[in-house]
């Protein structure tokens, strides 16, 4: 009997792992359970992609209970329906992101994101692991959007589509994979505590001996589901980690399981003793549940900090020919609205003006505008260039899209070259101590007594887990990020954070940053103006988001305009217009020509002339933000401070005066110049640049980091890493400290963590821990580090007043 069950092989699926049972399918000598399997594994050898199974072992999902028809994707055949899917198009490339719920371990990943590889068509494609989404950019004229699914379909990642949810906000979930590894552990070592009873109360005597013997059998039994199915994520992510010639936190982890399970097999045939079956049950169940409070408290941060909800995108909407500024959120569809040149398109959206000229950079990259007409659809990330233009919103407002937008810009690869996190440089060496301890340890208690030193080897790897290491620094800077949010302060990503905490120097730019349009005084000098000059004035200041054309439309705000032929701003330059056959320029003297005497030059000034004569000039008192001076003042004293401006120097004696002269002025700068002088700055120091994001976008980005101010929460710029809303612009050296604090909450909670390790492996070599106790201490030392770094960041969040009602 016992000879014809080890003669017994069970055959398993190449692809998915599972039990071929009476199936017969081989392939270059590979068995698998269905034709699913099979042709998944063919589509794969055709296109050399069987990487794929070297990253992890069985890495597919199972398509033997695949019945569904094949034509099930003929609904996408319909246009309107296939476009509900997609997140940009143009004539050559269409973008859609899809939901694929079995996406689980690093093959998923890698073989999605090598989709190029197996069509022609696909020519981008990026998976997000925790959200289980993949975004993919397709050639309209090689791939469909039915073929691309059906594509994705066939090699077992059906995307999950629902039209009537794609505008839903999904909350976290759970992994089920865990949750049903979790429920194995739980029975299991419920039943194996049940059957240990006899060895808990054995002075007792509670039952006949000959029983205590079948009690262990049963226990091993219970066991081997418990080793083989609930720790496989463990193996899987330690092979992973071998296989890349690394070690990783699990690395120990399956150590400790294995020495356990195999030292408790050898007591229990070889001495008839109880061994530690029902210790290594409840070390997988407190471990994986541990692992769930984890996954729970992360899906629950990222939730909580998602900014999209408030992601600073108002809009003007048309009501009855009157424009009302309005949260993207309040927008609706079927809404008329506004968008003038640079705003941002917020939403897919019909174009009801006669035509426009979209900048898709944000999306495609390309910097080229596509000219569209009237009826046309313009896609949510454009940016109109030139007139102002009107609008119907045809599809809800994502700010989810615009924001995974913001985050995708390629230049943030290259500033993340800054910082490494701490837990990242000091794993591996933690690792590799905790190995040496527990070999150490297992050799001095070898030479007198086995049990104990197997015990001490097994408890050291577990209690040693630098799992709050690890969680320390995500935790503390996803709550960082999403307190600097409710504070308005809006950041890309937690390593702005990071970068944020290592600045030394601060660079302003003047126009609109530190000074604010509102505030400022206007005159005009010269020629009396026409209703018809001012008319035309009015319609080219009306399209252009410069502070100083803002203030010049205000002064103009009961002057009706004038149908322009040509219009055309100039960054750094000024306006052109052609009226009449007649060119108008408005800007800056070069720019215009403008030779004559200005009088007063205590303030900026905006020359105009008509076909080069000369008609006057506005003078435009600047007025500073409020609370400029004493943010200046008081990042003067930690930071070095540079201001950037594109005006003349006639205003540095007053600024001087009101900021103070160790501040290092440059006037007349293009955006060139600044780009260039960011560039030099970045070679010695830790530069943060701050701006309007319209004449300085290029030295935003080159910036480590980039700070967009925005009075007008439509003009946002791609080219930063944060946004800060102007009515906390006050706040900014808070920001700054805040940012450090966070920095020095992940090293307190270093040394918290490893004062815990200190302990807990001195206890464990002495032989005076259990495995199932380090278990429990496991998931505690997670719990306290959350604990830890939630509080400390919101008790110094309300201490700098970033917790204030005005604020939030």
């Amino acid at each position: 009997m016992n000879s014809g069950l080890s003669a017994y092989k069970v055959i398993t699926c190449f692809h998915c792992g599972e039990d071929c049972e009476d199936v017969e399918i081989i392939i270059d000598e590979q068995n698998f359970c269905c034709h699913g399997c099979r042709l998944v594994y063919e589509v794969l050898t055709e296109n050399e992609l069987c990487n794929y199974y070297e990253i992890s072992n069985h890495p597919g999902e199972s398509l033997k209970t695949n019945k569904r028809p094949e034509n099930r994707f003929n609904y996408l055949d319909d246009a309107e329906t296939a476009l509900r899917l997609v997140d940009f198009r143009d004539d050559t490339e269409s973008h859609l992101t899809f939901y694929i719920p079995i996406i689980h371990c690093a093959s998923c990943i890698w073989l999605l994101e090598n989709l190029h590889q197996m069509h022609s068509g696909v020519f981008y494609s990026r998976v997000d692991f925790i959200k289980k989404k993949v975004q993919i950019k397709i050639l309209n004229d090689k791939l469909s959007i039915k073929e691309l699914v059906s594509l994705l379909a066939a090699i077992g990642y059906e995307p999950n589509i629902s039209l009537s949810d794609l505008d839903k906000k999904q909350s976290p979930g759970l992994d089920k994979r865990l949750i049903q590894r979790l429920a194995v552990a739980g029975f299991c070592f419920g039943n194996m505590m049940m059957f240990s009873i006899p060895e808990y109360f054995s002075e007792a005597e509670l039952i006949d001996s000959s029983f205590r013997g079948l009690f262990s059998y049963l226990n091993v039994i219970l066991a081997f589901p418990v080793v083989v199915y609930s720790a496989s994520d463990y193996y899987r992510s330690a092979w992973n980690s071998l296989a890349q010639k690394k070690i990783n936190m699990d690395v120990p982890i399956v150590l400790g399981i294995i020495a356990l399970f195999v030292y408790s097999l050898w007591e229990i045939f070889a001495f008839q003793r109880s061994g530690y079956m029902d210790s290594l049950g409840g070390l997988l169940f407190f471990l994986l549940l541990g692992k769930i409070y984890q996954q729970k408290t992360f899906s629950t941060l990222e939730f909580d900090r998602d900014y999209k909800s408030y992601f600073p995108i108002a809009v003007t909407k048309i009501v009855k020919n009157h424009e009302d500024v309005i949260p993207l959120a309040k927008l609706q569809v079927g809404d008329v609205i506004k968008v003038r040149d640079e705003e941002l398109i917020p939403a897919d959206s019909i174009l009801l003006s006669s035509k426009a000229n979209i900048d898709y950079s944000f999306v495609t990259g390309e910097e080229v505008p596509v000219p569209r007409q009237k009826g046309e659809l313009i896609y949510a990330g454009g940016r109109q260039k030139g007139d102002a233009i009107l609008v119907t919103i045809q599809k809800s407002p994502s700010q989810g899209y615009l924001t995974d937008l913001w985050n995708n810009d390629s230049s943030e690869k290259s500033k993340d070259r800054l910082l490494q996190p701490l837990s990242t440089k000091i794993s591996a060496v933690f690792t590799w101590s905790v190995l040496i301890i527990a070999v150490a340890g297992f050799l001095f208690w070898a030479i007198t007594d086995l049990s104990i030193a197997i015990k001490v080897f097994a408890t050291v790897l577990i209690v040693a887990c630098p799992c709050a290491l690890a969680m320390s620094t995500p935790f503390t800077l996803g709550n960082t990020l999403r307190i600097f949010g409710k504070s308005r302060f809006y950041l890309k990503n937690v390593t702005v954070v990071e970068r944020l905490a290592l600045i030394d120097t601060v660079v302003f730019d003047k126009t609109g940053t530190l000074t604010d349009p509102a505030n400022a005084m206007i005159s005009y000098y010269g020629e009396v103006l026409s209703d018809e000059t001012r008319a035309i004035l009015k319609s080219m200041v009306e399209r252009s988001t410069h502070p100083l054309s803002n203030r010049i439309n205000q002064w103009l705000q009961n002057q009706t305009s004038a149908v322009i032929d040509q219009i055309e701003e100039l960054k750094g330059a000024g306006i052109q217009a052609v009226f009449k056959n007649q060119q108008f320029r408005l800007g800056s003297s070069e720019f215009t020509g403008f030779t004559g005497i200005i009088k007063n030059l205590n303030g900026n000034v905006v020359c105009l002339t008509v076909e080069g004569q000369e008609l006057g000039y506005f003078l435009i008192e600047s007025g500073l933000r409020e609370k400029a001076t004493e943010v200046v003042s008081q990042l003067n004293a930690d930071y070095d401070l540079h201001i950037l401006s594109g005006d003349f120097s006639h205003e540095q004696f007053y600024l001087e005066e009101k900021l103070g002269a160790s501040i290092k002025y440059n006037f007349k700068q293009s955006p060139s110049d600044k780009l260039a002088y960011l560039k030099g700055l970045n070679t010695t120091r830790h530069t943060m640049m701050i701006g309007d994001g319209l004449n300085d976008a290029g030295a935003l980005l080159e910036s480590e980091v980039g700070v967009a101010i925005s009075d007008r929460v439509s003009h946002f710029s791609p080219a930063s890493d944060a946004i800060l809303d102007s009515e906390v612009f006050g706040m900014i050296p808070n920001f700054l400290s805040f940012a450090k604090s966070s920095r020095l909450i992940i090293k307190v909670s270093f040394v918290l963590s490893l004062m815990y390790n200190v302990v807990g492996i001195t206890l464990a070599v002495q032989g005076l821990l259990s495995p199932v106790i380090c278990a429990i201490l496991m998931p505690l030392s997670s719990v306290s580090v959350v604990i830890f770094t939630t509080l400390s960041t919101n008790f110094i969040a309300w201490k700098k007043g970033l917790f204030t009602s005005k604020l939030i």
